[in-house]
C-alpha cells in the first residue's frame, strides 16, 4: 500500500490529525493497535481532559465538536490554594473576556466522537494491526503491520507520523531518543459527587500529600484528580470509600459542602517524557512520543493536539502552494523543519511551566512554601499576570494554528 502519510497511533491526537488531514487531498491511512473504536484503547478512558479554547476551536474545525458539546462542562473560574497556608489565586472567564476558560470533558467521550467522524472521512484505517518493523528507503519509510489474523500489510509512506505514546517504537525505530524523568508520584484519578454543585469552577488545591485538582464535569459531579507517592497512592485506592472520601474532604476542606459518593479509582505513574527531536527522515513526532506531561496544570493533550494542527496546517499550505500537483512530497524535509521550528518554542515553553510547577508545589521546605504563596498572593492581585497566565493555558502563546484560532486548513 502507497500512501502519502501513514499515522501511528490512533489515540486522542492520532485520530485528530487524521481528521485535520482527510480535508486535504492526500492519501492517508491511520494503523492503530486496538480495533475500530475499540474502548481499550489507552486515550479513550474515563479519565477527564481539559480542553483550551484553542483545542475546542481544533475540534470544531475538524468537525468533532457538535458531538462533543453536550457531555463537554465550561470552566468559567479556577481556584488555586495551598492546603493550611494563606496563599490563594483565582482566575474568572469574565475578567478575561471569556465564554469559558476551557472545558472538561471524558476522554472516552472525545475517542467516540474522533472515530465516528473517522467512519465518514476519506481516511483508510488498519486497526487492529501492529507496525513489527519501520525502515527508512530512498522516498519513503516502509512500515511492516500485523493485522489480527496474522496476515501482514506493507504501507510505503512519503510520510510517517510517530502518534503512538510516550514509548513510541515508530520514534525509537526512527533513532530518536527520548529523555524520561520519572516524577515519583502516581495520580489517582475518579469522579466525585458533592452536597454542593460545582457552579463550573474547576479547583488546584496542594495538599500535604501532594497536587489536588477537582474539574467540574457534567451530572454535578467533579474529576478528582489527587497526585501523591505511589505507596500512599496504592493505600488510598484500597481504603474503603467512606474513608477515603474523608480523607478527601480533610484535605481540599468544604467549599462544594461534604462528598457523598465516589467512583471506580484508578492510579496511573506520572513522568515527564520528552523526545530529543520533533523530526527525522520522512518522520514527524506528535502528542505524547513528542512530550508527554505531569496534569498538574492540564497542558499535555491541548499541547499534543497543536502539534497536530501545526503538521496538518504546514502539510495543506504545502500542498495547496504545489497546485495539488503529483510532485508534492508530504516528506520533503523542508517542510518537516518548518514543523520543528514552530513547535520547539511551545513545547519548551509548556514543558518549562509545567516541570517548574511540579517542583515547586512539592517541595517541602518552609522558605519555598513561604514564597509560593506570596507568589499566589501576587498573582491573584495583578490583572497582567492573570492575563499572562490565561492566555498561556488557552494555548495562546507563541505562533497558534490556523484551526486553533477557529480558521481553515488551506485558508490564511
Amino acid at each position: 500500500m502507497k500512501v502519502d502519510i501513514a499515522i501511528v497511533g490512533g489515540g486522542l491526537v492520532g485520530a485528530s490529525l487524521a481528521l485535520a488531514l482527510a480535508r486535504v487531498n492526500l492519501k492517508v491511512v491511520l494503523i492503530e493497535a486496538q480495533p475500530f473504536g475499540a474502548a481499550a484503547q489507552p486515550s479513550f478512558d474515563d479519565r477527564t481532559t481539559a480542553l483550551s479554547n484553542g483545542s475546542r476551536r481544533i475540534f470544531e474545525g475538524i468537525g468533532v465538536w457538535p458531538l462533543i458539546e453536550r457531555e463537554a462542562t465550561a470552566i468559567r473560574r479556577i481556584h488555586i490554594s495551598d492546603q493550611g497556608r494563606f496563599g490563594f489565586a483565582r482566575l474568572d472567564a469574565r475578567e478575561q473576556q471569556l465564554q469559558a476558560l476551557g472545558f472538561v470533558v471524558i476522554n472516552r467521550v472525545m475517542g467516540a466522537a474522533l472515530w465516528q467522524r473517522l467512519e465518514e472521512a476519506a481516511v483508510t484505517i488498519l486497526a487492529p494491526a501492529r507496525v513489527v518493523s519501520a525502515e527508512l528507503k530512498d522516498q519513503h519509510r516502509e512500515l511492516l503491520c500485523r493485522l489480527d489474523s496474522d496476515a501482514t500489510v506493507t504501507v510505503e509512506a512519503r510520510l510517517t507520523i510517530a502518534a503512538d505514546g510516550a514509548h513510541s517504537a515508530v520514534r525509537e525505530a526512527a533513532g530518536i531518543g527520548a529523555t524520561h524523568w520519572d516524577y515519583d508520584q502516581h495520580a489517582i484519578v475518579t469522579n466525585v459527587f458533592t452536597q454542593r454543585f460545582h457552579d463550573y469552577v474547576a479547583y488546584e488545591r496542594f495538599t500535604s500529600a501532594g497536587p489536588l485538582a477537582l474539574l467540574p464535569m457534567t451530572e454535578g459531579r467533579v474529576g478528582l484528580i489527587w497526585t501523591m507517592a505511589p505507596a500512599l497512592a496504592s493505600a488510598m485506592g484500597e481504603l474503603p470509600d467512606g474513608e477515603f472520601l474523608a480523607r478527601l474532604q480533610d484535605a481540599f476542606g468544604f467549599r462544594l459542602g461534604r462528598f457523598t459518593r465516589v467512583g471506580q479509582r484508578q492510579l496511573y505513574p506520572l513522568a515527564l517524557t520528552r523526545s530529543d527531536e520533533h523530526i527525522a527522515p520522512r518522520l514527524a513526532v506528535v502528542g505524547n512520543a513528542a512530550q508527554a506531561l505531569h496534569p498538574i496544570a492540564g497542558q499535555g493533550f491541548n499541547l499534543g493536539l497543536r502539534d497536530a494542527a501545526s503538521l496538518a496546517e504546514v502539510l495543506a499550505d504545502a500542498q495547496a502552494a504545489s497546485g495539488n500537483g503529483a510532485e508534492f512530497d508530504a516528506g520533503d524535509g523542508v517542510l518537516l523543519e518548518r514543523y520543528r521550528e514552530w513547535r520547539t518554542a511551545d513545547r519548551g515553553r509548556i514543558v518549562g511551566f509545567t516541570d517548574g510547577l511540579v517542583r515547586l508545589f512539592t517541595q517541602p521546605f518552609g522558605p519555598i512554601k513561604l514564597a509560593r504563596d506570596l507568589g499566589l498572593l501576587a498573582f491573584d492581585l495583578f490583572p497582567s499576570a492573570k492575563d499572562a497566565l490565561s492566555q498561556l493555558s488557552l494555548g495562546a502563546a507563541g505562533r497558534i494554528p490556523r484551526l486553533a484560532r477557529g480558521g481553515e486548513l488551506g485558508r490564511r
